[in-house]
Parts: C-alpha cells; sequence; structure tokens
C-alpha cells in the first residue's frame, strides 16, 4: 500500500499545473457623490510582479492605500492547481466625471494591461447640509497687529447618524500667526446634534489682510450596499472641509509692548540681607489678550550677579474670552548694597483704545556685614605688602649672588631639575583643582534652584558663590556638596 501511494503522489505531481499570469482591475464603486473616494485594487495573479508607480490620476493626487499577497492551493481532476495572487490598491478622490486610465503591471517579464474604468461624480445634495458641517469661525474678524483672537472648528453631525467615523485630522494653518492649540476638545449636544468644538489662539505678527486656511478631515459612514461575510457594514470614506476664514490686521495707533488689559504685581522677598544671600524678585502679569510670546527684559546691574527662571505662562478661555498669567522670577546677589532699577511696560487696551503703562517700583537692597568685607580687602592688602615685601629680599639677594662663580650655575641648575621634577608630582593635582571649580561652577547653577527649599542649600550656595568671587578662606565640604547634587540629578 505504501508503494501504492507513493505511485499516486508521483502521478498527481506530474499533472500540476500554475494558472496563466493574468491582471484585473476594479474600484469599489463607479458612481460617487463629490467629496468621496475611490479605491482603485489591480489584482495580478502570478509570481514577480511589478505594479505601476501611480502618482495621480487624471490630475488628482493618489494615496497608496496598501499592498497584500495571498496563496491557494487545490486539487481538481485534472492536477493541483497552485495560485498567487497580489493585489495593489490605490486611492483619490475623483472632482468630476473621469476615466481610469489602463496600466501595464510586469509579472515574470511579461507586460499585462488592465481595462479602463469609467467613473461617474454627482454633484452633492443638501443632505449633508442638514445632517453634517463643519465649520470654521473666529470670535473677531478686525484686530491690531500683536493682538490675539480665538479660531474656533466645529463639527456638528445629527444624531439620526449612526456609525460615523472621524480620522486624520488636519488643523487649519496661516503662517502669518502664531498659532497655538488649546489642549482637549469641547463635546456637547444641541437641538439633536452631537457637537465638538477645538480652539486656537491666534496672534497677529504684522499689518494687512490675511486668510486662514481651511481644516480637513476625513468622514466616513457606514455602506449598506456592502456588508463583510460577518454582516458588517463596509465604511464609506470622503474628505471633508471646512470653510477659510480672512482676517483684517491693522497697525497699532501706538506702540505698545502688549495688547490687550493686564495688569502687574511685583513682590520681592526682603530689602535687607546678608552677603551673598539672594533677594528674590517675582513679577506676575495677568488679564485678558495673549502673552505667549512677550518676554520680560533681563536687569544689568554692575556688581551684582543676576539669576532668572524661564517665564511660565498660562493661557485659558473664560467665557469664550482668553485670560493669561505670565510669571517670571529674578534672583540678585551681591557683596554689596544695590539698588533694583524701576521698570516700565507699555500696554495698549483695543477695546477701550487706550494706552497705559505697566510699573514695577525701584527696590533698594541693603547688605549687611560690610565690615567683613573690609576686614577681607585689608587683609588682601596686607598680603600683597607682605609679597613685595618677600620681591624686595629676593632681588637684595640676587644682587650679592650677581659676583658668585659660575661654576655655581651649574649647582642651581642641578636643583632646579630637582625641583621640576618635584614638583611634576603635583601637576594632577593643580588639573584637578581647575576641573573642581568649573564643577563648583555648576554647583552653583543645579543648587542655585532649589536655594528656597533648605537652609543648608541655601547656605552652600552662600560659600560657592563667595569662592567664586575670588574668597578662598572659604572651606567646601567636598561629600556634603556631592550629596545635594545627587539629590537633584
Amino acid at each position: 500500500m505504501l508503494i501504492l501511494g507513493r505511485v499516486w503522489l508521483l502521478f498527481v505531481l506530474s499533472f500540476v499545473i500554475v494558472w496563466a499570469a493574468q491582471v484585473e482591475s476594479t474600484v469599489d464603486r463607479q458612481e460617487i457623490v463629490s467629496g468621496e473616494s475611490v479605491t482603485l485594487q489591480i489584482t495580478a495573479k502570478g509570481d514577480k510582479v511589478a505594479f505601476p508607480n501611480i502618482q495621480e490620476i487624471n490630475g488628482m493626487k493618489v494615496t497608496d492605500a496598501g499592498t497584500s499577497r495571498q496563496s491557494a492551493v487545490s486539487v481538481t481532476f485534472n492536477g493541483i492547481k497552485s495560485e498567487v495572487s497580489t493585489v495593489k490598491r490605490y486611492r483619490f478622490e475623483p472632482t468630476r466625471d473621469m476615466t481610469i486610465p489602463a496600466y501595464t503591471v510586469n509579472i515574470s517579464g511579461k507586460q499585462y494591461r488592465t481595462q479602463p474604468i469609467r467613473i461617474k461624480v454627482l454633484k452633492n445634495n443638501a443632505q449633508p447640509s442638514t445632517q453634517f458641517s463643519f465649520a470654521l469661525s473666529t470670535n473677531k474678524k478686525s484686530v491690531y497687529v500683536g493682538e490675539s483672537f480665538i479660531a474656533t472648528i466645529a463639527m456638528t453631525i445629527s444624531n439620526t447618524l449612526t456609525g460615523i467615523q472621524i480620522s486624520d485630522y488636519i488643523a487649519p494653518t496661516a503662517k502669518e500667526f502664531f498659532i497655538k492649540e488649546i489642549p482637549g476638545q469641547k463635546e456637547y449636544q444641541r437641538n439633536g446634534y452631537s457637537v465638538i468644538e477645538k480652539k486656537y489662539i491666534l496672534t497677529t505678527k504684522k499689518e494687512g489682510n490675511y486668510t486662514i486656511s481651511p481644516a480637513t478631515a476625513r468622514f466616513g459612514e457606514p455602506d449598506m450596499r456592502r456588508q463583510d461575510i460577518f454582516g458588517r457594514y463596509a465604511m464609506r470614506w470622503r474628505t471633508i472641509t471646512s470653510n477659510a476664514l480672512t482676517v483684517e490686521v491693522k497697525a497699532q495707533t501706538n506702540d505698545a509692548d502688549l495688547i490687550g488689559e493686564f495688569s502687574l504685581d511685583s513682590k520681592i522677598d526682603t530689602q535687607s540681607v546678608q552677603a551673598n544671600k539672594p533677594v528674590n524678585l517675582t513679577i506676575k502679569i495677568k488679564g485678558k489678550g495673549s502673552l505667549e510670546d512677550f518676554e520680560f527684559p533681563q536687569y544689568d546691574i554692575d556688581g551684582v550677579t543676576i539669576y532668572s527662571d524661564k517665564a511660565k505662562v498660562q493661557s485659558d478661555l473664560v467665557n469664550d474670552t482668553l485670560v493669561s498669567n505670565y510669571t517670571k522670577s529674578f534672583a540678585f546677589i551681591s557683596e554689596k548694597s544695590f539698588v533694583i532699577p524701576s521698570r516700565s511696560i507699555s500696554m495698549y487696551n483695543p477695546q477701550t483704545k487706550e494706552k497705559k503703562t505697566l510699573k514695577i517700583p525701584q527696590y533698594k537692597i541693603e547688605i549687611k556685614g560690610k565690615n567683613a568685607v573690609v576686614t577681607t580687602s585689608s587683609e588682601k592688602n596686607e598680603s600683597k605688602q607682605e609679597v613685595q615685601n618677600v620681591q624686595t629680599k629676593v632681588e637684595a639677594k640676587k644682587e650679592k649672588k650677581e659676583n658668585t662663580l659660575s661654576w655655581w650655575m651649574l649647582v642651581v641648575a642641578f636643583i632646579l631639575g630637582l625641583c621640576m621634577m618635584y614638583l611634576w608630582r603635583y601637576i594632577p593635582s593643580i588639573v584637578q583643582k581647575q576641573t573642581r571649580a568649573y564643577k563648583e561652577h555648576e554647583a552653583l547653577q543645579t543648587l542655585y534652584a532649589h536655594i528656597g527649599e533648605d537652609a543648608t542649600i541655601e547656605e552652600m550656595v552662600r560659600k560657592l558663590y563667595a569662592r567664586k568671587n575670588g574668597d578662598k578662606s572659604i572651606q567646601i565640604d567636598k561629600k556634603e556638596l556631592h550629596e545635594m547634587l545627587e539629590r537633584f540629578r
């Protein structure tokens, strides 16, 4: 029986036939409504298939919708038939009646042609406008340069539509505006419709009339004419496009730092501190309008080290009005008393057409411990005097040695060689000190951001700053400094 089985298998295999290579082109629909998409499917049967590179069809952009490959084997009275099919899909959106041309497919070195397909495009009827809308709107049609306004994309879908899907959303754009997306979206019900809103903050750059381009998305709804093997309806997709809008941007009648209605508050934590201890100034601006692009100017005071953080800006919508909060902090460190100068920020209110000035007052800062600084300077002067005395003695000795015998020069050279060998052992220590000074500078920047969290950190910052200014009498506990830095890495 085994021998008979093998004979039968060889007999059957001798009749194996590979189906002839062939191509076929089809579309999911030959009649569509304007705005809907068509998927062209080219099926090639055979091995080593090369499909055409289709970038556009009759001037309309084509999107590659994917490639799939299938193989099947069947037994017939004529033997075993094997078939390999490769399917290539192309999706595009016809805007008018057209004919998909014939394309050439290469299969195993031979050329095969598809058949042309006729597509009919129907005009959009009134139904989409009553059951669905996709609209762009703004709260202002005319603004001043630097003024902000709100743009809203609203998608309204009738509750009678079921199984709707939205994908591939692209937001509106306008290169003449700064655009910031407001996180999240608002969803609610209104008169039998589901409404989805997405909002953006737009800030004008320059004078002129500018257009905000429409938003786009893909809108899918069940196609009742097509079902899969599980009874689920296929999706019929089309691209939806909102309207575009034109906004007039007018030149400012008065130059101003801010456009809107704002108030300013400045607060300083102390006006009397020890030397090298920071004085913190916090500036807060809040009100109606945008502060996204505003940057408070830096302070520059002679003899004072100034640190500042990155400004924190928060924007929210309150009853469809843009409300912004701006916070920025400065820290001033010095060994002597100084004055933080006053600052002024101009503001123009387009509603009242008034220009106002927001002011930050002048702050006089008293630094305690001046005597210690004077003493340090005195000690430095004394040290300089001692150095001068030593140099004088050395010069005197040199004069006495001018008359010594020349053979002493050999002795001096020998001694200098020994000294160089001795000093060579300490070069790594010198390099290490330079590296350590660089690390102390980094440590000062790192720890300063956390100066208010711990009294020991504040003390370490004070010491690092004193060493940075040349006070070598300050000793730093390297172990303690390392532990502090590790806390914030």
